[in-house]
């Protein structure tokens, strides 16, 4: 099992680098070529939510990427250490995070569409999306 760990400044423009090293990352895992621009905008939406949380938050550690190429599969972890509010904690009829909070479902909308095996965890400490592809064993080439 191969991981790669990248950690870049909560700014958007780091948001580009992380999508072309999780593509040529994805592609040396063995993703197929046809899924490898659904790759790059998960990923892009995955690390510009994890942007836009720190942003908002003000937080200024780095967001995190794992990339981990396992025996059938492929996966992209994309990490944040915004804390997310439960139901119970915000008021009765308090106004505030709602356009906030719309972004985040479209963006999670999005990143649903582009991948069939996603898992969304949120907590008080932070949160992470875990996108998973199958992978094709490499041909071996007989002389």
């Amino acid at each position: 099992m191969a991981t790669v760990e990248l950690r870049f400044s909560a700014l958007p423009e780091h948001v580009r680098t992380a999508r072309l090293v999780a593509a040529a990352v994805a592609r040396r895992a063995g993703v197929d070529e046809a899924v490898l621009d659904e790759v790059r905008l998960a990923v892009g939406e995955a690390c510009s939510r994890a942007v836009g949380l720190h942003q908002s938050a003000g937080i200024t550690s780095p967001v995190q990427v794992k990339l981990v190429e396992e025996e059938k599969q492929f996966s992209i972890e994309v990490g944040d250490e915004a804390p997310r509010a439960t139901p119970g904690d915000r008021a009765p009829g308090a106004v505030g995070d709602d356009v906030e909070t719309e972004e985040d479902e479209m963006g999670l909308a999005v990143i649903s569409g582009l991948v069939d095996d996603v898992e969304v965890r949120a907590g008080e400490h932070g949160g992470s999306i875990r996108m998973t592809w199958p992978t094709t064993p490499p041909v071996a080439v007989l002389p």
